[in-house]
């Protein structure tokens, strides 16, 4: 009697450890963060410089020039809108430009390139009308989601939790206090650990992924031994149905 009574217990456990806990749930709880935080619209101020994305070697460029003179605007609009190519950032950070040259754009956000390409144009056309976009605006997200991917980035700026909801939101299985964000910087792929579950998110340079980035969910921890519940489950029943007859051909 024992016996069967220390396997129940062993199954009661083996159950209760599947379960996921709702705390591991929750998003954005109140700790790390003050109401002096949300008042300090300097520090927010910083933070939206810093996120603002900037230009590497190798993304490309969608860039468009529109003039009142139809011929000038056919001579630099070379790349059309549907080459999903565009212009290519080279490795020193230049892209070439017909009839311009070489113009950098390494480490500049995407205003600063469109007033530098304003004023180079104006020495060949007047009153242009010069728009500059991101061709590769794309984000990966993996892990402990309901639909990895590849996401294109529809808005100019869009925070964690958009992002994630692009994928379907994380699984109940994902890791909440532990995201990590890959971002690639010219010095180097910088890896940044969030929490979903603090508000003091809310004042990091992170908040806001960019383009390229990687935003990767682990699981949680016994995440592999609750995978495999169903198969410990079978195993014991085999065991324990095997202990019955065992019993039961002893006791004839």
């Amino acid at each position: 009697m024992t016996k069967y009574l220390l396997i129940y217990l062993f199954l009661i456990g083996l159950f209760g450890s599947s379960c996921t806990s709702r705390k591991n749930l929750t998003y954005l709880k109140r700790t790390g963060i003050s109401k002096e935080h949300h008042d300090n619209n300097l520090m927010y101020e910083e933070i939206d410089r810093v996120t603002e994305y900037r230009i590497m070697p190798y993304d490309h460029l969608y860039i468009s020039v529109i003039s009142p003179d139809p011929q000038w605007s056919s001579i630099f609009n070379t790349v059309s809108e549907e080459d999903i190519d565009g212009y290519a950032v080279d490795n020193q950070g230049y892209v070439d430009i017909p009839f311009v040259g070489k113009v950098e754009v390494k480490g500049k956000s995407l205003n600063e390139v469109k007033d530098i390409l304003k004023h180079t144009f104006s020495n060949y056309v007047k009153d242009a009308s010069i728009t500059v976009r991101l061709v590769n605006n794309h984000i990966s997200i993996i892990g402990e989601v309901e639909t990895a991917g590849r996401y294109l980035l529809t808005k100019d700026r869009i925070n964690i939790f958009e992002a994630l909801a692009l994928a379907g939101d994380l699984s109940e299985y994902g890791n909440r206090k532990k995201v990590q964000l890959v971002r690639p910087t010219q010095y180097g792929p910088v890896v940044k650990e969030l929490s979903l579950s603090d508000q003091s998110i809310f004042t990091s340079e992170y908040y806001y992924v960019m383009p390229n980035d990687v935003v990767y969910v682990p699981p949680q921890r016994g995440r592999t031994f609750q995978m495999n519940v169903s198969i410990y489950m079978l195993v014991f029943s085999l065991l324990n149905t095997a202990a019955v007859v065992y019993t039961l051909v002893q006791s004839n």
